[in-house]
């Protein structure tokens, strides 16, 4: 018996609880002007990288690009080498890394009596929207709840087919 629909939603529960942990960092540093020691250095937004995980059905061919399939049935391969005809399936997801947001820039605060404010009285301010933020753990936890409702479906299933 194959638990791989398992696998697979307890994989994505993991990466959307990284994701969860990501944004609820980034709220609470919403305001951060200082690293952890006391130097200044304004907070950088984090952001979560997801990766799909394949199984090991990949061949390699000679040259070190993969050889999904003969030369004739390559016309059926979808974007990425991956094709309709091959045991190569998606078997979850991990996180990759997590980055910081170096594309955004910071917010600008105009507080003179602010300890980190320049000679012009404005302060750099982390690079984090709450609405942005609330729309990403919102999403995180709706696709959490997702993956449970399929793993209580999964393992109904499973105890369906062992009373058979």
């Amino acid at each position: 018996m194959s638990f791989d629909a398992l696998n697979i939603s307890a994989s994505a529960l993991y990466a959307q609880r990284v994701k969860m942990d990501t944004v609820a960092s980034n709220i609470a540093n919403v305001n951060t002007t200082r690293n952890p020691d006391g130097t200044p250095g304004t907070y950088r937004r984090k952001e979560v990288i997801f990766e799909a995980v394949y199984n090991d059905a990949i061949n390699k061919g000679s040259n070190g690009s993969a050889s999904f399939l003969p030369s004739e049935l390559q016309a059926n391969t979808l974007q990425g080498g991956i094709s309709f005809n091959t045991p190569n399936t998606a078997s979850g997801v991990t996180v990759s890394q997590i980055v910081e947001d170096k594309d955004s820039s910071f917010r600008k605060m105009y507080n003179p009596g602010h300890p980190d404010a320049d000679k012009n009285g404005y302060v750099n301010m982390p690079n984090i929207n709450i609405v942005t933020e609330m729309v990403d753990m919102i999403s995180a936890s709706r696709a959490y709840e997702a993956n449970v409702t399929n793993i209580e479906a999964t393992k109904n299933m499973i105890a369906a087919a062992l009373r058979i």
